[in-house]
């Protein structure tokens, strides 16, 4: 058994709860690490330091649940180790940590990459991803029997969640030379069907979704290069590619949830490349690029009424979230001549360009 090319990714620093009531990072530098949770369901948040006898190491992962603890994900040895983090009551000393260990993965192909996914939308459920070019498993590693619940030909990456019991997962899939995102559904053991198939030759990967408006966050190079674009989950029009986001060097990294039917009025927030904040709206023909605020940790929650949470930390704050509004959208440019005649719907495994 080889296992001396086994790594970790570190995909999500800063990670927050399905219902954003916690959030977990691992704070501390150097040899100083330890994980760090956030309580955000109140009228100001504030930190509670998770630290155990020895530092973490810095390829550790950590993922907020819904109900206060913090999954950890740490690399000993060969093994991969998951165990659930929380605070205990105070003693002499000063608070203490509670860990309780939930079961290792040891991977038995070379090259195998094992990561967090994003937290499950049921709150309860965490789940790792163990990719290589054979093929991927999904682990459920926290919310249920330690174990395997799915494996997937091809290398796998992303992880976007399409529903809110956490069943239907979305993978970005590489496979004879070309990378789709497909969907796997949990509830069926790992049953796999295409998700996105925008040209036959492209690359089509998944960067967030909406389950209550089913909006689709889109990255392909179907257009020519890679754009940005989005779709409907189960729309019958096609995948949608807008100029304002073309050249956009930026991860879509949050969805304004709560707009069932309207997936064109969402705000979606954008983490840009060059530095700051780009806010928009599928409806929308432009982007807003804001200034990120100083300690930013690169991501962020909507809520239903469309304000953005960023959580920052400095020096002067070490635990701190400020709001942004989607500022309303400029008119569009007056037309004289005819608009031109609609489309055909087109399903979306099958959208022209």
């Amino acid at each position: 058994m080889t296992v001396c090319a086994i790594e970790i990714t570190t995909t999500a620093p800063f990670t927050i709860a399905a219902d954003g009531s916690y959030a977990a990072r691992l704070a501390g530098d150097g040899e100083a690490r330890y994980p760090e949770r956030w309580t955000l369901a109140g009228p100001e948040p504030y930190a509670v330091p998770l630290p155990l006898a020895q530092p973490e190491e810095a390829d550790s992962e950590v993922l907020a649940l819904a109900d206060g603890r913090v999954l950890i994900h740490r690399r000993v040895a060969l093994r991969h180790a998951f165990a659930l983090l929380y605070p205990t009551g105070g003693a002499a000393d000063g608070p203490r940590t509670g860990e309780l260990p939930l079961g290792s993965v040891e991977p038995a192909d070379e090259g195998v990459r094992i990561s967090l996914l994003p937290p499950s939308p049921d709150g309860r459920g965490a789940f790792a991803l163990a990719a290589s070019a054979t093929g991927t498993t999904v682990w459920q590693v926290a919310g249920g029997p330690f174990g395997q619940v799915a494996r997937i030909p091809g290398r796998c990456s992303g992880g976007v969640w399409l529903d809110r019991a956490g069943r239907m997962l979305a993978l970005d899939r590489e496979l004879d030379g070309t990378t789709k995102a497909v969907a796997v559904d949990l509830g069926r053991g790992g049953e796999v069907s295409p998700l996105l198939q925008i040209a036959e030759g492209s690359d089509d990967r998944l960067l967030l979704a909406d389950p209550d408006s089913g909006l689709l966050l889109i990255r392909s190079d179907a257009p020519g290069e890679p754009r940005l674009g989005w779709g409907v989950l189960g729309s019958s029009r096609p995948v949608r590619f807008p100029e304002c986001l073309r050249g956009e060097a930026g991860t879509p990294f949050a969805v304004q949830p709560g707009q069932a039917l309207m997936p064109e009025s969402c705000g979606v927030a954008l983490r840009l490349e060059r530095g700051g904040i780009g806010l928009w709206r599928p409806a929308d023909r432009h982007v807003f690029r804001l200034p990120a605020p100083d300690g930013w940790l690169g991501t962020g929650l909507w809520s239903p009424q469309g304000r953005l949470h960023l959580p920052y930390a400095t020096a002067e704050t070490p635990c701190g979230v400020t709001g942004l509004t989607l500022p309303a959208s400029p008119p569009p440019p007056v037309r004289l001549d005819p608009p031109p005649a609609a489309p055909r719907p087109v399903p979306l495994q099958q959208a022209p360009l």
